[in-house]
């Protein structure tokens, strides 16, 4: 299991993301870098010694335009294996994501409209290159409005997995940036679906890792507790989970 650092970009810049409340997002704080450009902080991971990055361009997911130069750009110089949300809803966009670098597109329930995009994306751009993440607030799955699927969060997964998908995060946005733990509740019954799960919002400290290592998760997207050292890299290098 790896610990993969997460960047989440709103206007531009690196934000500090609380509980998806993204009008209060406010700029990084960081124990890490001083900086909040996108670039700048990816680099500082990558001196870590991370090898994975996963980015949240909500500049995107929120209607806007994709950060594209922004995420070229930080594949090119730091050579980190990038997973990118940025609100993909047609073939067309993830493949724009992935000529700029990206290995793996990930396809947020929060933008989907139709579940069989999914398949699709399964379909023309390979099961190793598409992860899902299904996007909740508690265990309430967030969709768009009108959206033709299952609304029940493990039911949803599980047709996923019929449509071949391997890769899933279980993202909980109201425990993102809370330290206040994971969803553990909802991840066991995740868990139950045999696919590579990754896991976001809420992670504590190093004992929340191990935890979910022991579970079998395949990996955990930290921001809040790499920024403020509660989960330090002496920690994760010894575990051998960077």
């Amino acid at each position: 299991m790896k610990v993969i650092p997460v960047i989440d970009i709103l206007n531009g810049i690196v934000v500090h993301a609380v509980r998806g409340k993204r009008r209060e997002y406010q700029p990084l704080q960081s124990s890490l870098t001083k900086s909040v450009e996108p670039l700048e902080v990816a680099c500082a991971f990558k001196t870590l010694g991370f090898k994975e990055l996963y980015i949240a361009d909500l500049d995107a997911i929120t209607g806007g335009e994709a950060n594209l130069q922004v995420i070229k750009k930080i594949a090119d110089e730091t050579s980190l294996k990038l997973m990118v949300d940025a609100g993909v809803t047609d073939i067309e966009k993830a493949e724009r994501l992935l000529e700029a670098g990206v290995s793996k597109v990930v396809i947020g329930t929060e933008t989907l409209q139709n579940k069989s995009f999914v398949g699709e994306a399964v379909r023309v751009l390979g099961s190793t290159r598409v992860i899902v993440s299904l996007d909740l607030k508690g265990d309430k799955l967030l969709v768009k409005l009108g959206f033709a699927g299952c609304m029940d969060p493990l039911c949803l997964l599980h047709e996923f997995k019929k449509m071949g998908v391997s890769n899933v995060v279980i993202l909980d946005l109201t425990r993102v940036g809370s330290s206040e733990g994971v969803n553990f509740n909802f991840l066991m019954g995740a868990l139950k679906e045999d696919m590579n799960v990754y896991v976001g919002g809420g992670v504590r400290d190093i004992k929340d890792v191990f935890e979910l290592r022991d579970l079998g998760v395949c990996g955990v997207l930290v921001a809040t507790a790499l920024h403020s050292n509660k989960i330090s890299m002496g920690e994760l290098k010894q575990a051998e989970m960077i």
